[in-house]
Parts: C-alpha cells; sequence; structure tokens
C-alpha cells in the first residue's frame, strides 16, 4: 500500500510505502517535470526519511491519494482507492530517454496517457470521481459509475 501526501502549495510529496514483507520505505519527493513530449522523465529528487521525520512533515497540510502498486516488469500497476477506485495505471521507468522513447506497451494496455498531465499524482489527488469518469470517457473509457 502507497499513500502519498501532496504538501499543499509545494511542489513535494511525502510517500509511506509498505511492503508485503512488513517493511516500510518513506520518502520526500519532488518532481520538476519537463516541458517535452513523450516519455521522457523530468527531474527527480528523493530524500529517504527516517520514522521521526516523516511524522514531522506529515503533520503539514496536504491532499492524500492511496493506491497498491503490483510489479509486473517492466511494468509498476497501481490501483487506486477512494474517489478515484477502479482506476489502474501502470508506469514504465528507464534509464534513458531513448529506452522510454523505444517502448512498446503491452496489448493490455487500452490506454496511453504518458502525455496527459492530468493523470499525474499531483493532478489525480485533486479529482472528482465525476472528472475522472470524463476524462476516462474522452479516452473511450465507460468503467461502472458505482
Amino acid at each position: 500500500m502507497i499513500t502519498d501526501r501532496y504538501l499543499l502549495g509545494t511542489r513535494l510529496r511525502l510517500r509511506r510505502a509498505e511492503r508485503s514483507d512488513g517493511s516500510c520505505e518513506l520518502k520526500l519527493t519532488q518532481k520538476v517535470p519537463v516541458a517535452l513530449p513523450g516519455a521522457v522523465q523530468g527531474l527527480i529528487t528523493n530524500t529517504y526519511l527516517s520514522s521521526a521525520e516523516y511524522d514531522l512533515l506529515a503533520s503539514l497540510p496536504a491532499a492524500v491519494l492511496s493506491k497498491t502498486r503490483f510489479s509486473v516488469p517492466p511494468l509498476g500497476v497501481d490501483v487506486f482507492d477512494g474517489p478515484l477506485k477502479g482506476l489502474v495505471l501502470a508506469e514504465a521507468e528507464f534509464t534513458t530517454d531513448e529506452q522510454a522513447q523505444s517502448f512498446v506497451p503491452p496489448p493490455e494496455c487500452v490506454a496511453e496517457v504518458t502525455d496527459d498531465a492530468r493523470f499525474t499524482g499531483g493532478r489525480l489527488v485533486e479529482t472528482s470521481r465525476p472528472d475522472l469518469l470524463q476524462w476516462l470517457a474522452e479516452y473511450g473509457l465507460h468503467p461502472a459509475t458505482s
């Protein structure tokens, strides 16, 4: 289970990732997007935290997003909870822009949203269910509304 806290008024994300083996990863991340189309990674800075550091930062106002992540190499598959329940996004990470640009998604992927900023965590955390359903409809997807 991953719980992301997007600290209000910042570009910072506080993450608590609980693993199936009982371990927990705590980190503070800043993602700065680049203004290039396609699967080009922006600038990412991660700082790994102690429990005390995490708890202090978790006291700041934040919008919260939760999801369960499954590893299906080369993809990380996120299944969302809360208002985004039913949304499943897959993300592949690469070491070079060339690897990212040459990646061909498996046939099980039904929509490509790489260039759609609405499907980033920072936007999804602010998204209502009706907005999400409208966005999915723009891709020809019509999930159950319950």
